[in-house]
């Protein structure tokens, strides 16, 4: 159904005509922000006359009273670590809420459909999702069942964006943290610019989904988002679009409205190399609008990764957008993939390499020095040719192809170096010390003495969100304990 009709049909319910009908949504996890899903879901829920009530698990345990008389339960899975844990509550929720028509949402959603609806999901809805949860909603309202229409996956079509609401969230203050360099630390807000991502790198969970496509969404409706944010104390927004100039256009007039309403506000954004490259001239403008930082996906300083990656960039484009960014005063929180089928012990240690030479070490938070390669369902590696002989059968638990590297001392390395950035993280070191000691295990892994470090290679603190962005690590037993 169009968005335009379904609205449409929601006018009497929210002048008071449809009976009452409770919707519960669970945020599992999304790297400590504030969920703008859900909030966006509240928005069209409440405008409908929905009572909504939102759980998110990262803050607050799965409340009963919360849950009670529930009609709808939805969780919003964004990544791969929330649908991990939303798997983990379903049950939960079901034994909570009996009579409760329970769904799933988001990016993960459709390339985990089977193992959702095993779980007890009786609808799974894709990104696009604001329509189809509203539909939803007002058919179990009015019939007390979903008819086998409202079982399927949404479509990508089109949504009609209005202002999120949210006022039934954890304040925001209780989220992320903005950390300058000083140690200062600013409540950091969370917006969305657009969806989808006009590119297909093959490892990227966006590609099954959009295949693509993006979708803007309008300056008014973001900066309203914004405005209610300042307003609950937020003194800088992270833009969590895939690619924040997969629109150039719409990504200058969102960074000139905010910038010409609020000075003094600075924001984050994601961007892909390859744009930084393109779009080089427009890198000064982004830095005097109030950009502190862009978050790009490296992944990798081997042209041969790079390119089973698809991922259209290279080695000496890494380098070129750090020269591009740093001319422009934006500096560069770059993500890897560092282990791959294909990582090298040599190839890990240029990677280290990479980051020293560059004076990226207080760039980079350590996490993104041990994540390995995430195969799920419906992910384009699949159709490389060879890569599904390298594979283990699919791991339920894992929601992914497990692999094992035909060198068995990488993946020991990457093991030991995931266990050494937890304990390390959790003993208070900082970023150059846990750097130094896996710099110092990689050459030793290499069979090659480590060359001594010196201050330009670890490079000056940068702005930075108290929570680093990854999307594969494994829930913590804190998380878990939240269900």
């Amino acid at each position: 159904m169009h968005a335009t009709s379904i609205l449409h049909e929601a006018a009497p319910a929210a002048a008071g005509a449809a009976p009452r009908f409770k919707v519960v949504l669970i945020n599992p996890y999304e790297l400590g922000r504030q969920p703008f899903a859900l909030a966006s879901a509240t928005a069209w829920l409440a405008r409908a006359g929905f009572d909504v009530e939102c759980i998110d698990l990262s803050l607050e345990k799965l409340a009963p009273a919360k849950l009670e008389d529930a009609g709808l339960v939805a969780f919003y899975v964004g990544m791969h670590t929330a649908t991990r844990i939303a798997i983990e509550a379903l049950p939960k929720v079901r034994a909570l809420a009996p009579g409760a028509h329970l769904c799933v949402y988001g990016l993960y959603a459709p390339m985990n459909e089977a193992f959702l609806r095993l779980r007890g999901a009786g609808t799974v809805l894709g990104s696009e999702f604001e329509p189809a949860l509203l539909d939803l909603a007002q058919r179990l309202r009015t019939a007390g069942a979903v008819p086998p229409r409202g079982n399927a996956v949404a479509s990508l079509g089109k949504v009609a964006f209005i202002a999120p609401d949210r006022s039934r969230l954890p304040a925001l203050a209780r989220y992320a943290k903005l950390i300058l360099p000083d140690g200062t630390r600013r409540v950091a807000g969370f917006a969305e610019g657009s969806r989808g991502c006009k590119h297909l790198c093959r490892h990227c969970p966006v590609v099954p989904v959009y295949r693509g496509r993006f979708r803007a969404v309008p300056v008014a409706v973001v900066m309203a988002d914004i405005r209610a944010q300042l307003a609950a104390g937020a003194r800088h927004i992270s833009f969590g679009d895939p690619d924040f100039l997969n629109g150039p256009a719409h990504a200058l007039k969102l960074a000139r409205a905010l910038h010409e309403a609020f000075p003094d506000v600075t924001f984050d954004a994601t961007i892909k190399v390859q744009h930084l490259i393109e779009h080089a001239a427009l890198l000064p403008e982004l830095a005097r609008a109030g950009c502190l930082f862009v978050t790009s996906a490296v992944e990798s300083v081997d042209d041969r990764v790079l390119e089973h990656l698809a991922k259209h960039h290279t080695a000496a484009d890494f380098e070129r957008a750090v020269r591009l960014l740093h001319a422009a005063g934006i500096a560069f929180a770059p993500t890897f993939i560092p282990f791959t089928p294909w990582t090298t012990l040599d190839g890990y240690v240029a990677l280290l390499e990479a980051i020293a030479n560059l004076g990226l070490v207080e760039s980079v938070p350590p996490v993104q020095l041990a994540i390995r390669l995430l195969v799920p369902e419906g992910s384009y590696l699949l159709d490389l040719a060879g890569f599904r002989e390298r594979l283990e059968p699919f791991d339920a638990g894992l929601l992914g192809y497990p692999w094992r590297h035909d060198d068995a001392r990488v993946d020991a390395l990457q093991t030991r170096i995931l266990q050494e950035i937890a304990d390390a993280e959790a003993a208070g070191r900082s970023r150059r010390q846990i750097f130094t000691t896996i710099w110092q295990w990689a050459h030793e892994a290499a069979g090659r003495p480590p060359p001594a470090l010196r201050d330009a290679h670890f490079g000056a603190p940068v702005p930075h969100l108290s929570e680093p962005w990854y999307c594969c690590a494994e829930p913590t037993s804190q998380q878990l304990d939240l269900v």
